[in-house]
């Protein structure tokens, strides 16, 4: 098969049903808006990213104004997104580029990789979207349509089948145009070459595709079982004083690192969280108020909103503690899961103040 056969016809294809996503639009292509976005949708779907890249654009229009930004507003403005350090590691970057490169991304392919967050995916978008490179950028996507093009049998998660999908890559990428290349090989396996039922009939390369040729389009790619996810109780307390509830700040490394939290202890055995909260509020669980099943990649907490009988600080004047009011809130970036229970907690208050 020769590369050049079907990506012509990838291209052919990519021209008249490309996706319009709002950081395709200038021409030619801002490296920053290209950064941000990649970011956004590493583990994200593209539908939701849309309205936060927006808004982001609005609060950072420039990697100057990312960089001078405080973290928590950073933070705040990524609420709701998840996977906390791709945040932090944007801002950091920002901040790095302002002072090594002068506010402009390099175009470097070690430099850029050097920076914090920014992998060999990444890399790829960046040099060829923004700076034409003849780069492939090696997501899930493209790691999933040329094991089937290729009949690939290799596991797509392990480093030698990587390496053998980015040699293809590299050998199909055109210099004219790399970016179109790879946002190509996105659209496609986001809107056809889907992970299950891939909408053959409808895909510009079928006639080169092995997979289909060999009935193999469900079987390919390979790839190595994931771990089962780890299951946890999260007993969260709801200390109320004068109005106000008390939230914790989170380490500032670490899962969810830096954002705020109403108090949680987690714990496999939901008897052993509920006391390991009694104990660090230092007042007995009431009635259980809420419950909510929020999915992380490799954990499942059950959460549990208890209503406090009692309780107290557990580090009065520390600046990880904190008695806030429902309206004040916003002021700090809450964890997802924990953003859930204020927007639950802020109904119930209104409803009974309304009474």
């Amino acid at each position: 098969m020769k590369p050049n056969n079907w990506t012509e016809t990838l291209l052919a294809w990519f021209d008249g049903f490309r996706r319009e996503l709002p950081w395709r639009e200038s021409h030619p292509r801002n490296p920053y808006h290209v950064w941000v976005s990649e970011i956004m949708l590493q583990q994200t779907r593209t539908e939701t990213v849309k309205g936060y890249f927006h808004r982001w654009m609005e609060q950072f229009p420039t990697i100057r104004d990312l960089a001078q930004a405080p973290e928590d507003q950073v933070l705040r403005a990524w609420q709701g997104l998840g996977y906390y350090s791709r945040a932090r590691n944007l801002h950091k970057a920002a901040r790095q580029v302002m002072v090594e490169w002068d506010g402009q991304l390099p175009r470097d392919r070690k430099a850029l990789g050097d920076l914090p967050g920014i992998g060999a995916y990444t890399v790829g978008a960046i040099l060829s979207m923004a700076f034409g490179e003849k780069v492939p950028a090696v997501d899930g996507n493209l790691l999933r349509v040329l094991a089937r093009l290729y009949g690939v049998e290799e596991d797509i998660t392990g480093t030698q089948g990587k390496k053998t999908i980015t040699a293809l890559a590299e050998a199909a990428i055109p210099a004219d145009r790399p970016g179109d290349f790879n946002e190509a090989m996105m659209d496609l396996g986001a809107e056809v070459c889907i992970p299950k039922h891939p909408r053959c009939g409808e895909c510009p390369l079928r006639e080169s595709c092995r997979a289909l040729k060999e009935g193999k389009t469900e079987v390919l790619p390979v790839r190595k079982a994931k771990a089962p996810q780890k299951e946890l109780a999260a007993a969260c307390g709801l200390v109320c004083r004068e109005g106000r509830y008390l939230l914790h700040k989170r380490p500032a490394k670490g899962m969810l690192a830096s954002m705020w939290e109403f108090p949680m202890v987690l714990d496999p055995d939901p008897d052993k969280a509920r006391a390991g909260l009694e104990q660090l509020l230092e007042g007995a669980a009431g009635p259980e108020l809420w419950h909510h099943r929020h999915v992380f990649t490799h954990q499942i907490w059950h959460m549990t909103g208890y209503g406090m009988n009692g309780g107290d600080c557990p580090e009065e004047g520390s600046p990880d503690w904190a008695w806030l009011a429902p309206e004040e809130w916003d002021q700090r970036p809450l964890a997802g899961p924990h953003a859930k229970l204020a927007a639950w907690l802020k109904k119930t208050v209104d409803s009974k103040e309304k009474v």
